[in-house]
């Protein structure tokens, strides 16, 4: 499975901005499909994932209420909308995806910048 993320960029606190995430190859192995994001000198945290067939929607308290995610079946895509930015989310978000319920991140995107300036 292959991801590719895009989005990204430079946004005003309280502003928003959409990520998207391409898969493509094995797709119909996957099961889950997830964001994380990793700020400078922090390890790589969860944000929020969503069942591959678009239900399961599972979101970390950080961004609950203020991210949305959505999926596109016909494109095979994941779009994760981010409202209410503050410059604590200011990272590299990934894209992921996993196969089975149990199993670990099995596939990961390149990332994509997000800056939050206040």
């Amino acid at each position: 499975v292959q991801l590719v993320e895009s989005g990204g960029g430079l946004v005003q606190a309280g502003g928003s901005l959409r990520l998207s995430c391409a898969a493509s190859g094995r797709t119909f192995n996957v099961y889950y499909m997830g964001w994380f994001r990793q700020a400078p000198g922090k390890e790589r945290e969860f944000v929020a994932r969503i069942g591959w067939s678009g239900g399961d929607f599972y979101y970390a308290d950080s961004v609950k209420g203020r991210f949305t995610l959505s999926r596109n079946n016909a494109k095979n895509m994941v779009t994760l909308q981010m409202n209410g930015l503050t410059p604590e989310d200011t990272a590299v978000y990934y894209c992921a995806a996993k196969t089975g319920w149990g199993r670990p991140w099995d596939y990961w995107g390149q990332g994509t910048q997000v800056t939050v300036s206040s």
